[in-house]
């Protein structure tokens, strides 16, 4: 091997090394900001189970009981918490586990379980896209309210920031003021946005947003779409037409469908959930406002009950507060009660 290959082999550890400093430092900053924004709901389980791990209590009936407790206040579901509950239950008959220090590994790794992971989880780590199929197509759903239009900026933001080349389209034609509130964000995001104002075919300006990507060699292109009420006939056959017209000029197209849910509406988000799978193949999840409830562990009882991944989480305000999912972090971060509870 000459010098200058040997050089270059130097340059490319080199670059290498810092890509993988700065994963790792923006995983760490990830991590602090999703467990500040789950601090309300780790709050109300340490009340629970967080002191009896300090006090070295040793499990019982008495202690899994209280985990019940704890995880149906964090909004986790009745259904889901009895599969917790009784898998723990069998796994501290088995293992012999007699500490309740044990107990916050034994949940982080039930919870982990519980978690469907995306096929794409490395890519929506680091906002990458497929190389093979471009543009890469994302339109977004979910009724008005849930987070829709901060959630489709703080998703052009973030892919911007990877080095791509965005553009949004405004297919939420319905609401007036839809489209102002998306030229905002995609101001903020300093992205291209693409529109025909209200009343306008949603499927055209879809047709027009990829048709433009297409021209204008856009990596990523980010459809949103109206949120009327979840059971309106029209509105799935509106997302359906959408999907049509779009793989006229990009056969892949969608290339995901991201559902936006409300953290704070508990429950009743599966609802919704399941009326948009009716019409739409959702790929992923993406749950809001996470930092304004104390019941984060909906996200729990949504990913398991319907079996789709959680792709990425709202845990604040600011534009670089759209998380990409991760199973193992959110887990620590939600049931990590020996960090949690204060020395009485």
């Amino acid at each position: 091997m000459g010098l200058f290959d040997k050089i270059k082999g130097k340059v490319r550890e080199a670059i290498e090394e810092t890509k993988t400093s700065i994963r790792e430092t923006v995983d760490n900053l990830r991590y602090d900001r999703l467990k500040e924004g789950l601090a309300r709901t780790r709050e109300g389980i340490s009340e629970k189970i967080g002191v009896a791990v300090r006090q070295n209590r040793k499990i019982d009936d008495a202690l899994l009981d209280e985990l019940e407790e704890a995880l149906i206040m964090a909004d986790v579901g009745a259904d889901t918490t009895i599969q917790i509950s009784d898998s723990l239950r069998d796994r501290v008959r088995a293992g012999g586990f007699t500490d309740a220090s044990d107990l916050s590994r034994l949940l982080r790794e039930e919870i982990t379980g519980l978690l469907r992971k995306s096929p794409s989880a490395d890519n929506d780590r680091l906002f990458q896209i497929p190389e093979d199929k471009r543009p890469h197509v994302i339109m977004v759903v979910g009724v008005n309210g849930v987070g829709k239009t901060t959630t489709i900026g703080k998703l052009a933001y973030n892919y911007r920031n990877a080095g791509y080349k965005v553009l949004i389209g405004a297919a939420d034609t319905f609401r007036a003021a839809a489209n102002e509130q998306l030229e905002i964000w995609a101001e903020r995001a300093e992205v291209e946005i693409v529109g025909q104002g209200q009343g306008a075919d949603p499927a055209a300006v879809a047709y027009d947003a990829v048709q433009a990507a297409i021209s204008r060699d856009a990596d990523v292109v980010i459809i949103d779409t109206a949120g009327r009420l979840h059971n309106k006939a029209g509105l799935m056959e509106e997302l359906r037409k959408i999907s049509r017209v779009m793989q006229k000029l990009a056969p892949h197209a969608p290339s995901e469908v991201f559902l936006v849910l409300d953290a704070t509406t508990g429950q009743n988000a599966i609802q919704q959930a399941k009326e948009f799978m009716r019409s739409v193949e959702v790929t992923g999840l993406v749950l809001t406002k996470l930092d304004g409830t104390a019941k984060g562990g909906v996200v729990i009882a949504i990913a398991n009950t319907l079996d789709l991944p959680v792709r990425y989480i709202g845990v604040g305000e600011r534009i670089d507060d759209l998380q990409p999912f991760n199973m193992e972090q959110f887990a620590s971060a939600l049931f990590s009660f020996d960090e949690t509870v204060p020395e009485e």
